[in-house]
This record gives C-alpha cells, sequence and structure tokens, in this order.
C-alpha cells in the first residue's frame, strides 16, 4: 500500500476521512511541492442551509486550507437547476426564483464558517457555476463536449443503474447532470487553476467524470472523497433525529446543535473525535480510552469542539454552560429554546408548540410512555393543562425524555 508524504494526506487518512483518491501517489506529490494545490467543493442549493451529511466533506477541505492550500467553495447556480440523481428515486421538484436565491445565500453562509477567505494565495473563495452556464449555446456546447461522453459509461453509473433497474423514471434532464459537474471541473481548473475535487463517496461517478474529461483535454486533474460515515448501528450519521442536523444558527439554535454532538451513540465517540475535532491525536486516542460513565467527558469534549468549528466559540462556551446548568445544576440553562405560555396551555399543544413533539399523536404516544415533565414532575394526563402557577421565576421546564428539553415563559 502507498504511504502517503503530504501533511494532508497524512492528516485526513490518519483521521478516518480518506475514502477514494483517482491518483493517489500523483495527488501526493502535488501536494508535496512548495507550492499551494487549488481544491474545490461543490454544493448544489437545495436547501437554505448546508446540513451533517455536508460535514465529512467540509471537514476534508477544512484541512486542506490549514495545510497551506487553496480553497474553493463552488455553489451550484446551474446544477441545483438540474438536480443531482445520486441516491434519490425520483428527479427534484422546481423551485422557484425566490427559494433559489434565498438558498443560495444561505449555502454561501453555511460554507463561510469553515473556511479563512480573502485574496491571498491559500485564501478561499466562493464561486457559483451559473456564471460560466449561463450564457452558453446548446449546439456549441454539444459539438464541444459531447463527443467526450460515452452513454455506454454514464448508464453505468451508480446514481443512473439504479434509477433504471428500479424502473423508476430518470428525465433527461437529470441524466445530463454528471456532464454538467465534468464540464465544472474543467472550467474551475481554467479559471481559478483547479486540480482537486473533493466530494461525498457518492459523488465518485460525477467527479471522475470531471478527471476524465480534463484528461480528454490535456489537464492533470484528481479526485477525492470522504467516506459514507455511518454510526454504530449502521444508520447514516445524521438522520438517526428524523430531522436534518443544520448548520446554519437560523434553522437549528446553537444549543441544539451542542446536544446533538453531546447525546451520540457512546461507540461512535472517538471515530467523531477524530473527524470532526482538531484536537491532537494523542489526546484522542486518550479520550478513546475512556470507558463506562467517563465516556460522558469525551462527550461534552466533542460537543464542545464540534460546535466552536461551526457556531464559533462564544456560541460552545454558551451551549455548554446551558447544558450544565440544566443537566447537572438542575436549572434552567439560558440557551435552552423558548416560548411563550398562553393561559391554561394543554400539554399535547405545548410539545408540539415547544417542537418536543412532531405532531399530536406524538405528544400522547411520549405521554402514555411516561416520558414528559413539567419542572421535573411526569405527566400521565394528556388533558393536563399547563397553568401560569406553575412557573418559577417566570418559567416553565418542559422535558420530553432525559435530553430533550423547552421552557415556556410567562409574559
Amino acid at each position: 500500500m502507498y504511504k502517503v508524504k503530504s501533511d494532508f494526506l497524512n492528516i485526513i487518512q490518519e483521521r478516518g476521512l480518506l475514502n477514494q483518491a483517482s491518483d493517489l501517489e500523483g495527488l501526493d506529490k502535488k501536494l508535496s511541492s512548495k507550492e499551494p494545490v487549488i481544491g474545490y467543493l461543490g454544493c448544489d442549493p437545495t436547501a437554505d442551509s448546508l446540513h451533517i451529511g455536508n460535514l465529512v466533506s467540509l471537514t476534508m477541505l477544512h484541512w486542506f486550507q490549514k495545510t497551506g492550500n487553496k480553497p474553493i467553495a463552488l455553489i451550484g447556480g446551474a446544477t441545483g437547476r438540474i438536480g443531482d440523481p445520486s441516491g434519490r428515486s425520483s428527479e427534484r421538484p422546481m423551485m422557484t426564483e425566490e427559494v433559489f436565491n434565498k438558498n443560495l445565500a444561505g449555502i454561501k453562509k453555511s460554507m463561510e464558517k469553515f473556511f479563512s477567505f480573502g485574496t491571498g494565495a491559500t485564501d478561499a473563495i466562493i464561486v457559483n457555476n451559473y456564471d460560466w452556464f449561463k450564457d452558453i449555446k446548446y449546439i456549441d456546447f454539444l459539438t464541444e463536449y459531447g463527443r467526450y461522453f460515452s452513454v455506454n459509461e454514464m448508464l453505468k453509473r451508480e446514481s443512473v443503474k439504479l434509477r433504471l433497474d428500479r424502473e423508476q423514471p430518470l428525465s433527461f434532464l437529470e441524466f445530463n447532470y454528471s456532464i454538467f459537474q465534468a464540464y465544472d471541473f474543467v472550467q474551475i481548473h481554467k479559471q481559478y487553476g483547479a486540480v482537486l475535487q473533493f466530494g461525498g463517496a457518492d459523488q465518485w461517478g460525477n467527479i471522475v467524470s470531471g478527471v476524465d474529461l480534463g484528461r480528454r483535454l490535456g489537464f492533470e486533474l484528481f479526485a477525492l472523497t470522504a467516506p459514507l460515515l455511518t454510526d454504530a448501528n449502521g444508520v447514516k450519521f445524521g438522520k438517526s433525529m428524523g430531522n436534518a442536523v443544520w448548520l446554519n444558527e437560523d434553522k437549528l439554535p446553537s444549543y441544539d446543535y451542542y446536544q446533538f454532538w453531546r447525546n451520540v451513540d457512546d461507540r461512535d465517540v472517538g471515530k467523531l473525535l477524530r473527524i470532526f475535532t482538531e484536537l491532537p491525536m494523542a489526546e484522542i486516542e486518550k479520550l478513546e480510552q475512556l470507558q463506562g460513565a467517563e465516556i460522558n467527558e469525551a462527550k461534552k469534549i466533542l460537543a464542545f469542539e464540534a460546535t466552536k468549528i461551526c457556531r464559533g466559540e462564544t456560541e460552545a462556551i454558551s451551549s455548554q454552560k446551558t447544558a450544565t446548568e440544566t443537566f447537572e445544576n438542575k436549572g434552567i440553562g439560558s440557551d435552552l429554546p423558548t416560548f411563550e405560555l398562553t393561559e391554561n396551555m394543554n400539554i399535547i399543544d405545548a410539545l408540539v408548540l415547544t417542537n418536543l413533539c412532531k405532531s399530536k399523536s406524538d405528544a400522547r404516544r411520549m405521554i402514555q410512555s411516561n416520558a414528559i415533565s413539567v419542572n421535573d414532575t411526569k405527566i400521565t394526563d394528556d388533558k393536563f393543562i399547563i397553568a401560569s402557577q406553575l412557573a418559577n421565576n417566570g418559567k416553565i421546564l418542559l422535558s420530553s425524555g432525559k435530553k430533550n428539553k423547552a421552557v415556556l415563559v410567562v409574559r
């Protein structure tokens, strides 16, 4: 097995971030030179924030910059209008221009958290592929680039093959996606000098299409993917909560983001410390040895460090303080999600209002399971009324299970 020499590849290999590379030895030699290597990661604006599923690739690009290279964050203003068929059983619904622009702004906000931007040789920049697609003429595009793509090979792509094998519809629009992404790679090489594209494991086929197109045009390009991350139960990481774990504060409060990491499975702590923190490996290896109740200390460190990278140190400290006040000191932390109490509110309505339960039926099920508390008193009656007299210093603590909490404020 080839032993990597460059700082960047050493770090991501050691931390479990390296999945596939198109030419590992060639890439390693380029990364070992004195000149910064330019690489990019693309994200389509399918929502107004990135989520934890994007975090592994973002972390790779983050380390790429920290080891002296230049990252480019590409927002798919053009490809987002097509929709990547990877991992999907149907075509994405078309967005209005208003929603699309809102998503573009949200994705940019997500990406800005992880890199240092500027005009220097290793400073990150954000680009939009709509800038080079908007004026393309279809016939010119086909005659210049279409001849380099084999339909036979495109049909073998996993994203395409799965849809066809299941006899699920695949539009010609989606079928074009890998061509568009390959053209992205060529353009971002021509305009910015990028020679490396990052992505998740499910993007391998699309990325190597760009590597192949570059080779046909006389460019040496490289592909690098991060692994598909699953938890100890084999579930795709971040999906077990039933809701996306968003990276932007306006989609998910920092305290909830902190609690996601604080509540991960004990078996996953070591792996997540390696991937999602910047702690030295020697320190991580010590934390990995903790057993029993002591593993909670490692989980607190994971939650703090992961929150610090995404939300900043101030938010990490505040979230940690709220968690300590709420769970260890039995108080009501200041960062808990807060909602206004209307007089004589029913417990069912309160659980739905505070997002502790997804629906009224879910709330009734949780009450029947003896999982709901008001001010640490178990509630067994789904007709229970939350009156203002229950407030302590104007606040009522509502709990669903041991870890999910919200505050009702009496005005």
